[in-house]
């Protein structure tokens, strides 16, 4: 009987070197993963940290207001193709109608036989009585032409209805794609700045923490204290710090006015200013949480002014004014890419709603580079 051997493993096989290959998979994809998320590399010092976070919030915002558009777009696009579907239903609705009548009409040219007109003329024992009932006849088949040519009205306009309602559900599918799109754009941004800050030691994090104190210390009213929040507006900020205010005028403008100057503008920073300390969500547009345009614009809705949702639309929403002309009410937009926008207070202050973890606040207005401003109403 012959031995039974057991086979020899392979010296590339066996649990040893799957672990190893595994492991060495894994921190393969951890290491890709790290490259392409924007993670602090270990060398990377608290400034460093914060600049990239700084970097990483400002493309979050970007991409913000791009979703915004997408999101106003596709909302469009939902009502129109909603307004033509209902609009068809009714088309539809009256084409069964005069479908209806027109086959009633038909019934009836049945029932009443085929003859020739001048042969039942012939074979009638009282002309005159056939002579009015065709004159009835003619004007029934006056009435038969035009149930025909509503019919025919119908059928074309439920044509151009759907061809409509098709264009626009492509239309639709393409803006919730882009919406899809910005929406993971925004996402990814911040979750790589949260593991930047969460890679920060425990003394990193409380340096990188007084960094940022320090510097919206530097930017609130007065140059001192932290930014202003709900519950702590005062006359100040609309008077302004002399610090504010040498910036501004250093930068080439004068503080603007102090006084908005109409009852709407008035009433657009009042609500900006009962917002003050609500926390920035991006996408959002309150009432409980805002992002920059969203601020804006329902500061100016509670106004009675209708605004578009993005910062690249709202500033062709108005007359565009310089710098030096600034007055309360007015929408400031900063960047190249007109990204960020705030609700001027006068004395060279804003009200806005800043990043995620920095809720609705007043700042001076020029933290940020300032693009230009555009005054509603």
């Amino acid at each position: 009987m012959a031995a039974h051997r057991k086979p020899r493993q392979s010296p590339l096989g066996g649990p040893a070197v799957r672990t190893a290959a595994t492991l060495a998979l894994a921190s393969a994809a951890t290491a890709t993963l790290f490259e392409g998320s924007g993670h602090a590399d270990p060398g990377l010092t608290t400034a460093q940290v914060k600049a990239k976070v700084d970097r990483l919030y400002h493309e979050a915002e970007v991409a913000t207001e791009k979703y915004n558009g997408a999101k106003e777009r596709a909302d469009a696009s939902r009502a129109a193709f909603d307004r033509l579907r209902d609009e068809a239903a009714r088309r539809a609705e009256r084409l069964n109608t005069a479908r209806d009548g027109l086959g009633s009409m038909a019934t009836a040219q049945y029932r009443s036989g085929g003859l020739d007109p001048a042969v039942q003329l012939a074979l009638t024992s009282d002309p005159d009585e056939y002579l009015e009932r065709a004159a009835l006849a003619e004007k029934a088949a006056d009435r038969q032409a035009v149930a025909v040519t509503a019919v025919r009205r119908e059928l074309g306009a439920l044509r151009q209805l759907r061809g409509e309602s098709a264009g626009r559900l492509t239309a639709l599918r393409g803006h919730e794609e882009e919406l899809s799109r910005q929406k993971a754009a925004v996402l990814d941004k911040l979750a790589a700045a949260r593991t930047l800050l969460a890679r920060l030691t425990a003394e990193e994090r409380a340096r990188y923490d007084a960094a940022v104190a320090a510097r919206d210390s530097a930017r609130a009213p007065g140059g001192g204290g932290t930014a202003t929040t709900r519950g702590t507006a005062t006359a100040a900020e609309v008077t302004a710090g002399s610090a504010a205010t040498r910036a501004d005028r250093s930068s080439g403008g004068e503080r603007g006015p102090v006084t908005a100057p109409n009852t709407r503008a008035a009433e657009a920073v009042s609500f900006a200013r009962a917002q003050l300390g609500k926390p920035y969500v991006w996408g959002a547009t309150g009432p409980s949480a805002y992002d920059c345009s969203g601020l804006t614009q329902a500061a100016w809705r509670a106004a009675g002014v209708s605004l578009p949702r993005t910062t690249y639309t709202q500033i062709n929403a108005g007359q565009r004014v310089s710098r030096s002309q600034l007055a309360p009410g007015d929408l400031i937009f900063f960047y190249s890419g007109i990204s960020h926008v705030g609700l001027y207070i006068g004395g060279g202050q804003m009200i806005h709603a800043p990043r995620p973890g920095a809720p609705v606040r007043v700042a001076p207005i020029d933290e940020m580079p300032f693009a230009g401003a555009t005054r509603v109403g």
